[in-house]
């Protein structure tokens, strides 16, 4: 579309009225709960479509941050002089050019169409294969069921044809439903030697047979061989040669809750797959107020939140089903209104602060605190120079004054000012030491750096589009921010800097986690490697007393190959406690082999 030089000059003027009108006309320096409502309003509303990292919407909100930055008079401290630190990251998954489906039969050639009658699975490795097929029943190992799909089964080198769900349909709270994950079939095809895994939707599962949408599930990594699902019609086809239909063969697995597997005689597939990364670009958006002191102004002290969201939703939904805006008014356009407020507050006593303070919206963070691990691997400061981090996540939804705030053994300062500024006992604290956790703290704990996380905690609203900003306590938020602001000025402020101190972790029990078995390693999500690389491994873990590190990369845990979070959370789920387990990683150029003993995970 041609537009000329004055139809620009228009449209950046309606731009700038209908997206820099939204800020607050009239900043103060007091924290109010008025001026949180005002961040949240726009944040959280129709027209920021729920921020998600990678969209136009989540960059709207980036400006809008880096603006009010500006306006209270912080100085821009991202690259080339911006207020941005942006980052590349997998957004997305595509179909590629090559993929396809034939199957051999005597002198038939059978080609089918993707999209239409089979489609590669998101973690599809992408390469071409050519095997004879085996069928594998619902393609299950579970040793503590006694139920193993691949017994007697010789798979190596082949194509595996399995059922989708398992014996009790895709029932969540079945025996069988730790079991059917189509990540963990395909791990657990390539782990018996197959070249290639074909899933089938069984009638008794599914009336209109529709074929998987491909989308992401975060990890961004294949499973080591391609995986196709197909339509029924196929399946039917490649076990026409047996004589037996999908129909008999689910009702006998179902009725008998016994493994049926078998060779398929006469026949062979060819297949490729291809898959495409879709690479998309977000950023932190970071605002310095400079220390006043001649000696202290070198060290810096961090109020950060992230301001992505889910945008639509999809995977991190809990409303799976449901096409909708995310709000994400708690999570967390409350936390971006919370430094948004401090920086105002701030901006005006910089003359009396010693230290230097950064204040970044970090991007990416339900992803997988990308945006944080981005930062601490790329720093604008040294992190040497970093004192601390205080982390503002879900602090919107205040409720008989409770207030947990996590990290208070990553320092022994915390506990006493949390105590001295809890003053007239305003919040009914709930304190827990242990500096890891799934917010963008973790990721500035696991360089030694003491943090606090503020959080209201979480509600029936969490991850679904009833999020929404009608339902936040800006009052109790306000309290919050006032509470945060005093520790601040303290550690901004006094001589001493935070000492750093390793936190006691609490073990997340059984039920959290659904795992038996206690490991204490944390991921490092950002880095896109072939195996789990660690961030950090938890204070007494049996990790640490193994041996395992931070920068570690687990490529074999207990027999399995690890490629991806995945297939290592797939083993924990396969251990249980007291097993004493090999576990193979990468440390730098040498690979180190370790044996670990695992723990009971907590009750």
């Amino acid at each position: 579309m041609k537009v000329r030089i004055f139809d620009h000059f228009l449209f950046g003027l309606l731009f700038t009225s209908l997206v820099f009108g939204q800020h607050n006309p009239n900043p103060g320096p007091e924290i109010t709960a008025r001026e949180i409502r005002h961040h949240i309003q726009y944040l959280a509303s129709e027209e920021m479509q729920g921020r998600k990292a990678g969209t136009e919407y989540a960059d709207n909100a980036a400006e809008y941050i880096a603006e009010e930055f500006r306006r209270y008079g912080l100085q821009p401290h991202g690259e080339e002089g911006s207020f941005y630190q942006g980052f590349e990251f997998v957004s997305d998954v595509e179909l590629g050019q090559k993929n396809s489906l034939i199957v051999r039969i005597d002198s038939d050639h059978l080609s089918y169409t993707v999209k239409s009658q089979f489609i590669p699975l998101a973690f599809s490795k992408d390469t071409s294969v050519t095997g004879e097929v085996v069928f594998a029943g619902y393609g299950i190992t579970a040793r503590d069921l006694q139920y193993d799909s691949y017994a007697n089964l010789d798979v190596k080198g082949k194509i595996v044809l399995v059922l989708r769900h398992g014996p009790e349909g895709d029932n969540p709270h079945g025996e069988f439903s730790k079991y059917t994950a189509l990540r963990l079939k395909s791990m657990v095809a390539r782990e018996n030697g197959a070249s290639a895994l074909l899933v089938v939707s069984g009638p008794l599962d599914e009336e209109e047979d529709e074929l998987t949408k491909l989308r992401t599930d975060f990890a961004h990594s294949d499973v080591g061989i391609p995986c196709f699902h197909i339509q029924r019609s196929i399946a039917e086809r490649i076990l026409s040669a047996t004589g037996r239909s999908l129909r008999e063969i689910q009702e006998k697995l179902n009725s008998d809750r016994k493994p049926i597997s078998f060779s398929i005689p006469s026949l062979s597939v060819d297949l490729s797959s291809d898959v495409y990364k879709v690479r998309s670009r977000t950023k932190n958006v970071i605002g310095l107020i400079p220390g006043g002191d001649r000696k202290l102004k070198d060290e810096y002290f961090i109020l950060g939140a992230h301001y992505d969201h889910l945008g639509l939703g999809g995977p991190g939904s809990l409303a799976p089903d449901t096409l909708a805006v995310h709000f994400g008014a708690d999570d967390n356009a409350s936390g971006t209104a919370g430094i948004l407020e401090l920086a105002q507050t701030f901006a005006v006593e910089k003359s009396g602060v010693k230290r230097s303070i950064l204040f970044i919206a970090f991007g990416a963070e339900e992803r997988g605190k990308l945006g944080s691990d981005y930062f601490v691997k790329h720093p604008v400061v040294p992190l040497q120079d970093i004192v601390g981090m205080i982390n503002l996540d879900m602090i919107g939804r205040e409720k008989d004054s409770t207030l947990i705030v996590q990290g208070t053994g990553t320092s022994p300062l915390w506990s006493p000012l949390l105590s001295d500024f809890n003053t007239p006992k305003r919040f009914n604290l709930k304190l827990s030491p242990g500096g890891f956790g799934p917010s963008d703290h973790s990721s500035f704990y696991a360089r030694e750096i003491p943090v606090l996380f503020f959080f209201t905690g979480v509600h029936e609203d969490y991850h679904k589009p009833t999020d929404s900003q009608e339902k936040i306590n800006a009052v109790g938020e306000q309290a919050i921010l006032e509470l945060v602001a005093k520790i601040s000025r303290e550690v901004l402020n006094r001589e001493e800097k935070p000492l750093f101190t390793k936190a006691d972790e609490p073990r997340r029990s059984r039920m959290d986690t659904g795992f038996r078995v206690y490991f204490g390693t944390v991921p490092d999500y950002a880095e896109q490697v072939e195996g789990l690389k660690l961030s950090a491994v938890r204070r007494g873990s049996p990790a640490e007393k193994a041996g395992l590190r931070g920068g570690d990369i687990i490529t074999k845990f207990g027999g399995r190959s690890i490629k991806n979070v995945y297939d290592y959370t797939y083993a924990l789920q396969d251990s249980k406690p007291g097993d004493e387990v090999e576990v193979i990683v990468q440390r730098g150029n040498e690979v180190v082999q370790l044996k670990a003993v695992l723990e009971k995970r907590g009750d």
